[in-house]
């Protein structure tokens, strides 16, 4: 009875061991199963940090001014006599453009040049006389008198005679006529604009802490959205002695050759200008850099403890605070955190965390371009 008895206990035993072990196996498996599925390898793309040389340099953005121009209007009304140009010609200073008519005009100045025809006669003639003490001194005064006021009315008809005459005031191109023949004008009605391309001014502002690297002759590059693949150089020509008290910023003018006209008046410019000496910094593309508000990071690969497959080291993702410098285009330097030759991750950060598992896959890459320029698709 007794032995049946130890047989029986010692198979229940053996038993509830089995159980027992199989559930703590289990667990086990368990737990290594979702420890592997919580961390597979996450697909990145990374490139290789590296040093490049920078030129310092002052960016901004302006507009391109005539050295001379003007919308060219008269002073007084008039009908549209005569037009003396064609749209698009080049004209000297001085060059007749327009006319208005001026018959009854002239007829007035013809009829003052009478009357002052007669009061120089008279003057002339009271002169003799009273030399003969045949008239007073104050007929004689009211002579002169007469003959200077005449004279005076002539000059004025004259010069309202000369401003129905448009001249070119200054050589340039001329644009658009604006006018047509019997047309009649007002005072100020814009005719024609007049424009001296060559040399032409770019005028942009610079913040008042980069005074100090702006010198008169410095060269400049200048960058005009229609000709994207042509720089146009100038030089430093005026900075104003006034800063600004609403931006903080001072206007500079660059003044650039343009002898053949490609540059107008109001076109959009980007400028460039070079300060200091070439530097070396650590760039990687500004994708690269995670910011946060306590400090900006990136994701530097390291080789890892384990084995991959194919019996390498697993990659793995270590994330490193950088202080990063300028920007140039799509890159950025970085002053402190990465050094020349790390492998940093460039997309794919917002999958890892520190010690994260990755695979590199550089068949699409963000850009990193110096210059980009903007493609419509």
């Amino acid at each position: 009875m007794t032995k049946r008895m130890v047989i029986m206990l010692a198979a229940v035993a053996v038993v509830f061991g089995l159980i027992f072990g199989f559930q703590i196996f289990k667990g086990i498996m368990i737990k290594k199963f979702i420890m592997a599925a919580s961390n597979p390898p996450q697909t990145i793309s990374a490139v290789k940090a590296g040093y490049s040389e920078w030129q310092p340099k002052i960016e901004a953005v302006g507009t391109l001014r005539a050295v001379k121009g003007a919308d060219l209007s008269l002073e007084v009304s008039g009908v549209v006599e005569s037009i003396s140009f064609n749209s698009g010609d080049d004209v000297e200073e001085g060059a007749p453009l327009l006319k208005l008519r001026t018959a009854d005009d002239v007829a007035r100045l013809q009829s003052l040049q009478a009357m002052a025809e007669l009061s120089a006669i008279n003057y002339d003639r009271d002169q003799k006389q009273f030399k003969m003490q045949a008239v007073s001194q104050a007929t004689l005064d009211t002579d002169d008198a007469n003959l200077k006021n005449a004279q005076a009315q002539v000059a004025q008809q004259q010069a309202i005679i000369d401003k129905k005459f448009l001249r070119a005031p200054f050589s340039g191109h001329l644009g658009i006529r604006a006018v047509d023949l019997g047309q009649y004008l007002g005072p100020g009605t814009v005719i024609v604009t007049l424009q001296a391309l060559d040399p032409i001014f770019a005028d942009f502002f610079v913040p008042q802490q980069s005074v100090d690297q702006i010198r008169l002759g410095q060269l400049v590059a200048v960058k005009i959205d229609a000709f994207k693949d042509q720089t146009f150089t100038g030089e430093i020509s005026a900075i104003n002695p006034k800063v600004d008290t609403g931006s903080r910023n001072v206007q500079i003018r660059a003044t650039l050759k343009n002898a053949d006209h490609r540059l107008l008046p109001g076109m959009y410019a980007t400028v460039d200008i070079a300060t200091g000496s070439p530097k070396n910094y650590v760039t990687l593309p500004q994708t690269a850099i995670t910011y946060n508000p306590y400090g900006d990071t990136v994701y530097v690969i390291v080789d890892g403890k384990d084995k991959d497959a194919d019996g390498k080291p697993q990659r793995i993702a270590r994330q490193t605070f950088v202080t990063v410098g300028p920007t140039r285009g799509d890159q950025i330097a970085v002053l402190k955190g990465v050094e020349d030759g790390d492998m940093v991750v460039t997309a794919g950060q917002i999958k890892l965390h520190n010690g994260s598992v990755v695979l590199i896959d550089n068949s699409v890459t963000p850009t990193a371009d110096a210059a980009p320029v903007p493609i419509d698709r």
